[in-house]
């Protein structure tokens, strides 16, 4: 069943090449939806797929790329997914 999960990740996670690291995740497991920055320095990204994929990417998420640090993910589950058409970054 697919679902989407709406997550809000802190740390050191802009300007070492999280958003397009989160694409790569995205991309090699199917998921759709979106990644971008945010003003107080998070990063937020949405994955819409099969549950199981979208924590496996989740997972990929918290280590990050080798210069983020990632302090923690705060993780909204919802059960109606947009229908996204493919996982892209946004500024």
């Amino acid at each position: 069943m697919k679902t989407r999960a709406h997550l809000y990740i802190s740390g050191r996670v802009q300007g070492v090449y999280y958003r397009a690291f989160t694409q790569e995740v995205a991309d090699s497991l199917g998921l759709k939806g979106w990644v971008r920055n945010l003003p107080d320095r998070r990063v937020e990204a949405v994955f819409e797929g099969e549950r199981e994929l979208i924590e496996e990417a989740i997972l990929k998420c918290k280590q990050g790329p080798p210069y983020a640090n990632v302090t923690n993910i705060d993780v909204i589950w919802e059960d109606q997914p947009e229908g996204f058409s493919d996982f892209s970054i946004r500024y």
